[in-house]
């Protein structure tokens, strides 16, 4: 397994992958992030991703039934697991922390 740190779009990536849970597949991760990015995302970007994350063991897929709207191919369900779960969660501690670290004053200059 490869190391378990996560760069920001690993991390993007890897939450949506855990919001759409059971029914995380490349398109519609790029299609989330598209929507909350609000800039247009590769599909290709996402596919390096989930495939570098489950590299890593942060992620395992799967593939689905096969559906008509597909033309009979099935697609390829991706899901968190535990050590996924584990690298988002000291991640977003990190990110608090840092956050929380931060003086009340710190960005009075700006306004």
């Amino acid at each position: 397994m490869k190391g378990t740190q996560l760069g920001e779009f690993e991390e993007i990536v890897l939450l949506t992958i855990a919001l759409r849970y059971d029914d995380a597949y490349s398109v519609v991760v790029v299609e989330n992030l598209s929507q909350r990015l609000e800039r247009p995302i590769s599909l290709g970007a996402v596919h390096r991703t989930m495939q570098r994350l489950e590299e890593k063991g942060l992620v395992i897929s799967r593939f689905g039934e096969a559906t008509p709207e597909r033309g009979g191919r099935r697609k390829r369900l991706f899901t968190v697991t535990l050590a996924g779960e584990q690298s988002l969660r000291e991640a977003r501690h990190i990110r608090n922390e840092l956050w929380e670290g931060i003086p009340k004053n710190a960005f009075d200059h700006l306004t």
